[in-house]
């Protein structure tokens, strides 16, 4: 158990006779988010296998632009919940509004990135300029998004 100092707000009963303060537990419509977003990335990387084993994009081209965008949209959809749970940890368990706004908004940058990446890659003309160019103009996007007013 972790004490919490007495002038801090307590959840789930008030310091009493010699009991311990715990912090506040995941809400559930916030647990069956995660739940649910890990869930359909469970299903987006089954369906990446499916595509990665079966096809081969030198016989099929769309095949390698099918891949590509689905792992994307794997990596996208397992990124957000860490992006929220990230935040939730950040504030001390608590979650505050625009955190899963944020974390949707990141884990879309980061299937973008990665789906353009396999794209050119299967391409053959990413590059190390190329990716940091990309990587940089994301990263600045998203400074410029994430700004508090």
């Amino acid at each position: 158990m972790v004490r919490l100092p007495r002038h801090l707000p307590v959840e789930r009963g008030a310091l009493s006779a010699g009991r311990e303060a715990r912090l506040p537990d995941v809400e559930a419509r916030d647990r069956l988010a995660n739940l649910g977003i890990f869930g359909a990335a469970a299903v987006s990387w089954v369906l990446v296998a499916l595509v990665v084993l079966t096809r081969d994009p030198r016989e099929d081209p769309a095949a390698g632009f099918v891949g590509a965008a689905l792992m994307g949209l794997a990596i996208g959809l397992t990124t957000v919940p860490l992006f929220w749970l990230a935040a939730f940890g950040r504030h001390r368990r608590i979650s505050y509004r625009g955190d899963w706004g944020r974390a949707a908004r990141r884990g879309l940058w980061v299937g973008l990135v990665v789906g353009l990446f396999v794209a050119l890659r299967l391409q053959g003309i990413l590059s190390l300029p190329i990716a940091v160019f990309v990587i940089v103009l994301v990263v600045f996007a998203e400074l410029t998004l994430s700004i508090e007013r």
